[in-house]
């Protein structure tokens, strides 16, 4: 059975020329322009700036929503290949009403999809994306007449001025003199580019692999343990100080230390937080499924930690209500407000780089100061309903835990916490689980199994 099209608070994805068409993308950029002439009240003409990852299919939905937009009367700033935390940063800085990122994150190369952002650069809230999905279904679209149509243009600013950005909240020399050798693993996708300028801005001796964005990804794009052999390997190889990886719209980062070791996607962030908490006190943000890493180092400063449901516009909201000083997701996004609400491999490159600077430690010597947790992380296929009975079978199961339903079920136990939930973006169900030890996590994920087994058959 085919996959549907997926249409989110995010935007919309799926597989290209299955259930993702140029046409498709067209009537999206429609809604999309036709929502934001019905909310931005005040303005003459209104422009949207889009960027895209380096997949194939980025070009011909590019084009396709630039069509949909224009035919409303909405401007369209073309920035190119560009990461996804650039157009957020891009459309304030060049004073858009909105912006696009042709992108499918982490999803192979067969998907692509459009990501929705709004002047604030975060993703349009819940009551916004169930309008812009109206205005898609019911093709209630504000065309405009010939003499109104909007035009198109571009940009080639994005990577001086995101790297300038992400430069002014480190010391840079400190950084430049310890000539870090880093090797970074883009998997072809839209980070290598501005990545290595701003590593060689640096100082750093960049041993780049799959840096070329053609978006044929040299292995599973996702920065998961699995798929990043290739870049311990190099690690270990060269010698080198850290090993960066990004996923395809360079929004996220997973690290390897200097033994050539994956540390995880869970240390981006808990290293990001270490530096900024060594600098000032606050209150951090993040999700549900995040480890608890992130507390025990706001905790020692005396900060709050606030939890959301996944997804980074929650947490990038959470941050603003709460002025919070760092956040972001144990996927390897981290968000700092001071560049944009949005997930940024930049900034977490920037500021693990700084740490190590300032503190004269390896990677592992820092990620070894963060607490002794064991996470995994699994998932399965699972259709809405099939989700809902296996939740509904845990909350049997769990009576002893503390429940969250904010987001799936979040159940918190004396020696660990067990977080379920639907993906917003694919098909699957994500069971995310940590412990001091391995068999206490184990524990909980083969109960979760048991009742897959049981439902499925």
């Amino acid at each position: 059975m085919a996959e549907q099209l997926i249409i989110s608070i995010s935007g919309m994805r799926g597989i290209v020329d299955e259930n993702l068409t140029a046409s498709i993308a067209s009537e999206y950029g429609c809604a999309f322009g036709t929502f934001l002439k019905d909310t931005c009240t005040g303005k003459q003409k209104l422009s949207v700036c889009i960027g895209t990852d380096s997949r194939p299919s980025g070009q011909m939905l590019k084009s396709a929503v630039i069509q949909g937009l224009n035919a409303v009367g909405v401007d369209a700033i073309d920035l190119a290949i560009v990461p996804t935390p650039s157009v957020g940063i891009m459309l304030r800085r060049l004073d858009c009403d909105g912006g696009l990122v042709i992108t499918a994150s982490h999803n192979p190369s067969q998907y692509n999809g459009i990501k929705l952002l709004l002047a604030n650069g975060i993703a349009p809230p819940s009551d916004a994306a169930e309008k812009i999905k109206k205005y898609y279904f019911d093709k209630q679209f504000a065309l405009a007449d010939s003499s109104n149509l909007g035009k198109a243009t571009s940009n080639n600013q994005t990577d001086d001025i995101h790297i300038a950005k992400v430069l002014a909240i480190v010391d840079k020399e400190k950084i430049s003199t310890e000539n870090f050798k880093v090797v970074l693993d883009s998997v072809n996708g839209a980070g290598g580019p501005i990545t290595k300028k701003l590593l060689a801005e640096l100082n750093c001796v960049v041993s780049p692999i799959n840096d070329e964005p053609n978006g044929l990804f040299a292995h599973t794009p996702e920065p998961t343990a699995e798929n990043l052999t290739g870049l311990c390997d190099v690690v270990k190889e060269q010698k080198a100080d850290i090993g960066f990886a990004q996923d395809p719209d360079a929004d996220r980062l997973a690290i390897v230390d200097e033994n050539g070791t994956y540390i995880g996607e869970e240390y981006t962030l808990a290293l990001a937080a270490k530096y900024i908490y060594s600098k000032k006190t606050g209150n951090a943000a993040t999700n549900l499924s995040t480890s608890r890493m992130i507390d025990d180092i706001a905790g020692k400063t005396g900060g709050q930690v606030y939890r959301t449901a996944v997804g980074e516009a929650n947490v990038a909201s959470a941050m603003m209500e709460n002025n919070c000083i760092i956040g972001g997701e144990g996927n390897g996004g981290v968000i700092d407000l001071r560049i944009g609400p949005i997930r940024d491999s930049l900034v977490a490159i920037v500021l693990v780089l700084q740490l190590m600077a300032e503190t004269g430690k390896t990677v592992s010597q820092l990620a070894s100061e963060l607490g002794d947790y064991y996470m995994n992380k699994e998932k399965f296929t699972a259709d809405k309903s099939q989700a809902q009975k296996i939740l509904d079978s845990a909350k049997e199961l769990f009576t002893d835990a503390k429940i969250d339903t904010t987001d799936g079920c979040r159940f918190d136990f004396e020696d660990g916490w067990l977080h379920l939930r639907s993906s917003n973006t694919e098909p699957v169900m994500r069971i995310i689980v940590e412990a001091k030890d391995k068999n206490t996590a184990r524990k909980y994920i083969d109960a979760v199994l048991n009742i897959r087994k049981k439902i499925f058959g």
